[in-house]
Order: structure tokens, then sequence, then C-alpha cells
């Protein structure tokens, strides 16, 4: 583990709050070159249109900034096919940025133009260095920290990082490997309301988020395009695909503002707007 000094602020205590700072990688190389999931196996003979995926990306960013948040991006590289996926790279809890350490190959080394880019920026990290965990199995809300327990993130990873945030309370959930991280089938959206595909978690930790959240069930069908992972920008504002209609109107009877912004070539690799971005600052509200 290395510290480093910080020299700007970083904050993230919750999935909701307004988001201010975020970091993004374009999607220049974006292709699937070794299978790590279900969804990339299925895709893999057709794999991506890296111009559309490209064109796609920069309407995230645009949406983002259109919305006040600050967008850092990450320099790109051809030997990154996967570099997109900015979440599993690092993540920011309470007032501490960690860069996680990726367990499958072909993301092992997209860590440095992460550090790279929080150097030139002034951000003070973490580096967790040889800790199995990444980013997409991590979230927070407020005091509470939950951590899927995956073949990417593990035990001794998440006791560490325990170690490092004493004052929080850490959560383990375990959940199958169907999908690839946590985020994928449990998205928390505010204080009382979280987004579930209950099929894929253990069942007493599902009666756990059950007695804290009312919880949203995604559908089997738009599990299968990432309904889930949405992105949550604050104000009850949310970041969803066009495709997945019932998501969108469950969230939006529920008084959410969805904002449908086309990702689907993209989610082609098996990530969605929260495998995409890397929150650095969440301003919580003034009470």
């Amino acid at each position: 583990m290395q510290n480093h000094t910080p020299t700007i602020k970083s904050a993230c205590f919750s999935e909701y709050d307004t988001l201010r700072k975020v970091v993004l990688c374009p999607a220049d190389f974006m292709t699937i070159r070794e299978p790590i999931n279900e969804t990339q196996k299925q895709f893999l003979k057709e794999n991506i249109d890296t111009e559309l995926a490209k064109k796609q990306h920069q309407q995230l960013v645009k949406t983002l900034e259109e919305n006040d948040v600050e967008v850092l991006l990450v320099s790109p590289s051809k030997a990154f096919p996967e570099q997109v996926f900015t979440r599993d790279i690092g993540f920011t809890l309470g007032n501490q940025v960690f860069v996680a350490h990726m367990a499958h190959d072909v993301r092992k080394g997209e860590e440095q133009p992460l550090i790279d880019l929080l150097e030139k920026e002034k951000i003070t990290y973490t580096n967790l260095l040889e800790d199995k965990i990444e980013g997409g199995d991590v979230l927070i809300d407020r005091h509470t920290i939950y951590i899927g327990i995956s073949n990417r993130t593990n035990e001794s990873a998440i006791d560490h990082l325990q170690s490092l945030l004493p004052t929080f309370e850490v959560i383990t959930i375990p959940f199958t490997d169907t999908y690839l991280h946590l985020d994928c089938v449990f998205n928390i959206l505010s204080e009382h309301e979280a987004l579930i595909f209950p099929g894929e978690i253990d069942e007493e930790k599902l009666k756990l988020l059950a007695s804290r959240y009312d919880l949203i069930k995604v559908s089997k069908e738009e599990q299968a395009t990432l309904g889930t992972n949405v992105l949550s920008i604050g104000n009850k504002r949310v970041l969803s695909l066009p495709i997945n209609k019932e998501v969108n109107k469950q969230l939006r009877d529920r008084g959410y503002k969805v904002m449908e912004v086309d990702i689907t070539e993209i989610i082609k690799s098996g990530g969605a707007f929260r495998c995409c971005t890397m929150p650095i600052l969440r301003e919580a509200p003034q009470v």
C-alpha cells in the first residue's frame, strides 16, 4: 500500500449525492479480446463497433457535462481493450481515493494511466497494490460499504480495506459469477431505494438489503441489458438506457428524472453507466 499526500478534495459518501467530478476513459480501443464475462462470450463473434462505441461514449460525456459534472479523461491505450470501465480501476470511499488491483490479465496495467491522471490533477490516492479488489464490487451509503465477493474481489482484500477505513461498517455480499460485478445486480439509488436483480445474491444478504431498502426488481429481460447498472448523479437524476423501458418507468413513477443515453454498443462488453464512471467528488446536501 502506498499513500500520497492530499492536495485536492475528494469525497464520496453515497451512490446518490450530487456528482461533481468523475473519471471516464474514451472508448477509442474498445474491443472484446479475451472474454471475461458471459455477455462478452455472447458478443465475441459480433464484437464491438468501436466507432459507434466512441460516439456513444462521447454522448455520455456530453450528458454529464451538461449536468454540471466535471469529467476527467484517462488516456486510452490500445493495450487495454476494457479501459472504458473506469469504475473497476479505482473507487472513492469517504475522503479517500483508492487505486484497485485488477484480477484478469486482460485488464492488468490499466491502473497506471489512472495513477498518471490522478497525479496530474493532484488528487490524493492510496494504491492497494496486490489486493485483489475491483470498484464494481464496491458501493457506499454513508457509513456503510457493501462489497461483493467474487472471483475479482476476495475476502483478504476486503479485510485490508476495512482496516484502512475503521469508521465504516463493511458488509460483504456474496453473489454468483454470472454477472461481472456487484453493481450489475445491486445498485443504490437513494437512502431508501435500490435496484436489484435478486436471483444472483446470497439469500441471507438479500433479506438484509430488503430490510434497509425498498428494492426495485429488475426483470431478467432488462437485466440482460444491464438495467441495474444505472448512474445516479444526484437530486433523483439517473442515467439509464432507453431500451430498459420497465426500469425507467419504475424510476419515473417514483419521482426520478431518467436521462436516457444510448450506450448499447458499450454494454456488449458487460458494463453500463456505473461501470463507465469513477466518481471522485459527490456533494452531500447541507443539513
